[in-house]
């Protein structure tokens, strides 16, 4: 079973580190940011657990430095980013105030259908 967030013992059991090695990575990593509860517990997600893998792949497997990890991640960062944006499509929607009357009486008209089907699917449940 996968929780939501895993406490910082937690993770250091599965990656096999000790807790303040974790606590060194999140100062070092600005991309590193658990959260953090009342009680100043950190609270890493899924996300923040593959985060950590990786860091620990590049230090310990590939000999990265720190700051060598710190900029092949904000590499690897960027080119996600250059690739999303470069799937957006080229055409961005009009706003609702932009719309013709014909176009908002099909955007009335699909409402309400959507509505017919939100009702048939309560009746099934």
């Amino acid at each position: 079973m996968s929780k939501y967030y895993y406490t910082i013992g937690e993770v250091s059991n599965l990656l096999g580190v000790k807790p303040h090695v974790i606590r060194y990575w999140e100062s070092e990593f600005p991309i590193l940011k658990p959260k953090k509860s009342s009680g100043r517990i950190r609270k890493f997600s899924q996300e923040h657990i593959h985060l950590l893998k990786k860091i620990q792949d590049l230090l310990y497997n590939q000999r990265f430095t720190i700051e060598g990890a710190r900029q092949k991640l904000k590499q690897e960062r960027d080119s996600i980013a250059t690739i999303k944006q470069d799937a957006e499509p080229a055409i961005k929607p009009k706003s609702v105030q932009q719309l013709g009357p014909e176009q908002l009486k099909m955007l009335h008209s699909l409402r309400s259908e959507l509505q017919k089907i939100k009702e048939l699917c309560k009746q099934w449940k």
